[in-house]
């Protein structure tokens, strides 16, 4: 569920229309309901009513510090993979007791300012790190509380570049070397065993990858209690999808996943996390762009959009399909023709949809971009020398510009010249 509906004709964010906020704002921006945002995350929060759990939002798929502090005013904790991330989410006013560390390639720098900043834990991902982590928390005199991701190698059955538990991805540790891993953490100076960090993937659709992933985290907690380690918390990541083809089955909801999370591990007694992102984010978020030209090709159309691949890249990395409407409203039974809807960008992969069946538009309307909240402006780039576009927040009948449009004269005062080079 989201809250973009047609009013009167026009497309809304909650009680706000689209097109008062082009008039405000140009094309193209991104917009974000709170009512959405704040929904998905409720219902993430029910979903494991019940257990000691805590909902850290993923960050990676929407860092903006607004979205940051509205979910942190209702108590979710923050998912990071970077110390920037981390330096955001203190910044929204997320305490560190509510923030996971979590990243395959963590530095010395970016422990030390953790540590010394406060963290709830360390997800570590190898033994490298491990290492490395003992080391600096030792130098600093603390003692840091840490899970070990387990690779549980299980197939997530999504996209491959968004695949992250099979043996072959660089994510954590072989699951069959797990209790050797543990060991050595028992045996290291500033780092305390609490828990297992698992996550296999980004838009699962299906629950049985899950199922079978937390089974093989319930056998390894309880083959690591006997061993004599102290495992009273279980990160599960998150992952799970988001319906970005309005005409497919939905995908499980929350509250599916969270019978499937007391069906595997809730008898171990341990406190939950979850990191989900996209399903939090995705849906209440659009990307509203207009039509610059409408070109007449040999066999084909196309819209030429003031959108472009570095606004919204994932079509052009992972060919993913977004549902793309018009913000007015066509009338009933209106007409439709394939078109390819592309940017302005000079690259073939500057295309969001080909031949995808679209009602008549003309050059200056505008269309939305759905499901455009998780991993469209994070992911957003100045690529042609393009500024980054505005993020909007809707609260009821009310918007704000959460991040403008920067200036071309502050594009250009980014870059510094040489000393060399100055007249």
């Amino acid at each position: 569920m989201d809250h973009f509906l047609y009013r009167n004709g026009v497309l809304h964010a909650e009680d706000v229309p689209l097109t008062e906020i082009a008039a405000t704002v140009g094309t193209p921006f991104y917009v974000y309901s709170s009512a959405t945002l704040a929904r998905h995350y409720t219902v993430f929060d029910e979903a494991l009513a019940g257990m000691p759990h805590l909902v850290c939002y993923a960050m990676k798929a929407n860092s903006n510090l607004a979205v940051l502090k509205l979910l942190g005013d209702m108590g979710a904790g923050m998912d990071v993979v970077s110390v920037g991330e981390y330096l955001r989410a203190k910044a929204a006013g997320v305490p560190g007791e509510r923030i996971v560390f979590s990243g395959v390639g963590k530095t010395r720098a970016e422990m030390e300012t953790v540590l010394a900043g406060g963290i709830r834990q360390f997800n570590v991902e190898s033994e490298p790190e491990l290492y490395l982590l003992s080391k600096v928390a030792s130098e600093m005199g603390v003692e840091v509380p840490i899970t070990v991701r387990v690779n549980p190698d299980v197939d997530a059955k999504t996209h491959p570049k968004i695949a992250t538990g099979m043996s072959d991805n660089k994510f954590g540790i072989p699951i069959a070397r797990a209790r050797e891993v543990y060991k050595l953490a028992a045996s290291l100076p500033g780092v305390k065993v609490i828990g297992i960090d698992v996550h296999i993937g980004s838009q699962l659709v299906d629950l049985s990858p899950y199922r079978d992933a937390f089974r093989k985290v319930a056998e390894l907690t309880e083959q690591l209690r006997a061993d004599g380690h102290e495992i009273s918390r279980l990160d599960l990541g998150g992952g799970l999808g988001i319906p970005y083809e309005r005409s497919n089955a939905a995908p499980p909801l929350p509250m599916d996943y969270g019978d499937v999370v007391r069906e595997t591990v809730g008898h171990l007694g341990c406190e939950i996390e979850i990191e989900p992102g996209r399903l939090i984010a995705g849906n209440a978020g659009l990307m509203v762009s207009s039509v610059i030209f409408r070109k007449n090709g040999e066999g084909r159309d196309f819209l030429i959009v003031d959108a472009a691949m570095n606004d919204l890249i994932r079509p052009a990395m992972y060919e993913a399909h977004h549902d793309i409407v018009p913000v007015m409203e066509p009338a009933p039974g209106a007409a439709q023709s394939p078109v390819d809807i592309v940017g302005p960008i000079c690259e073939s992969g500057d295309t969001f949809t080909k031949q995808r069946p679209m009602p008549h538009l003309d050059d200056g309307d505008m269309i939305a971009f759905r499901s455009a909240g998780a991993y469209g402006a994070v992911m957003s780039s100045e690529y042609n020398s393009r500024p980054m576009i505005p993020e909007v927040l809707v609260k009821g009948d009310q918007f704000a510009v959460i991040r403008p449009r920067p200036t071309f004269d502050e594009m250009l005062n980014r870059d510094k010249l040489p000393e060399w080079m100055q007249d």
